[in-house]
């Protein structure tokens, strides 16, 4: 059976994984798992909560992100593009090469959206606001949003009406209309403002069945959950100073999983939490989302 031990509103330690960069957890509803990458790894890993057997598929670059395709197998954003791999995380073949190139950007935060498609943002490492959200389907990859430095925070809406989005430096959170006819979006707006700290940044997120929007705070020790307004509803301690990106999982949806960063962090901050980079957990009071399959045939 799943861990029955966590508690609601209490994030504690399910993997020591000690990843470099955490990021992209993603729940198998097929397998009862979670996947997750880390960017510096790089690698993939498989963590099963009934065993509490984690694997780790290394990979040759790194990895920001990846998303469960039908008929197994994921598509994955890697510095040098869009990649379509296997369940251990070994390239099966190219789909799209990074537009902005390798030297100063690679692909970043990311997720297959309600209509199949994935959508995913770059970095931009000579922080020059290069960096864009794209859209892949067979049609190729088409930008979305420019001017950006780190895209991240997406997640749409259980309607899928609506799709979140986070440039983390700006630490603001917008919406834009999304149509997942054609996955375009249109009327992009601000609907959360986080305060500037330059210790503290808005980084991953994911939805609820509730329409809120749970969102990590890198730097701040804490995931914060907000309304469909952008009203700040509820705060939850994570207890590493730096939490990536939360996603749902577990049989009826309700554990919360939230990744961490490890790598390039003070000495002392790591000697306080030795276990930063880590994967941690918790009963939410509320179900998540599924995460849709991409789809190949879009």
């Amino acid at each position: 059976m799943e861990d029955q031990t966590l508690e609601e509103g209490m994030f504690r330690l399910v993997a020591d994984s000690r990843s470099q960069l955490g990021e992209s957890p993603v729940w198998s509803a097929a397998e009862q798992v979670l996947y997750f990458v880390d960017i510096r790894g790089p690698s993939i890993n498989r963590f099963d909560p009934v065993t509490r057997k984690l694997q780790r598929f290394m990979l040759e670059e790194e990895i920001g992100c990846i998303g469960l395709c039908h008929g197994g197998g994921f598509i994955a954003g890697l510095r040098s593009g869009i990649w379509r791999l296997d369940g251990q995380g070994r390239k099966l073949a190219k789909l799209a090469d990074n537009p902005e190139g390798t030297e100063f950007s690679r692909f970043n935060d990311g997720r297959v959206g309600p209509d199949g498609r994935l959508y995913v943002g770059t970095v931009d490492e000579s922080r020059q606001h290069q960096a864009k959200l794209y859209r892949y389907d067979s049609g190729g990859l088409a930008p979305l949003m420019d001017g950006l430095m780190t895209s991240n925070g997406l997640a749409f809406s259980p309607d899928g009406a609506t799709m979140y989005h986070v440039d983390s430096p700006a630490s603001k959170v917008t919406v834009q209309d999304f149509d997942r006819s054609t996955g375009s979006i249109a009327g992009n707006r601000v609907l959360i403002d986080i305060p500037d700290d330059s210790a503290a940044r808005p980084d991953g997120a994911t939805m609820d069945v509730e329409g809120c929007y749970w969102l990590a705070i890198f730097g701040a020790a804490v995931v914060r959950r907000f309304s469909p307004r952008g009203d700040l509803m509820a705060e939850y301690p994570v207890p590493v100073k730096c939490p990536t990106m939360p996603a749902f999982g577990g049989v009826d949806m309700r554990t919360l999983y939230v990744t961490t960063a490890g790598s390039r962090r003070p000495a002392e901050e790591m000697a306080q939490f030795p276990h930063s980079g880590s994967l941690f957990a918790m009963r939410a009071p509320v179900a998540g989302v599924p995460e849709p399959l991409f789809d190949e045939e879009i």
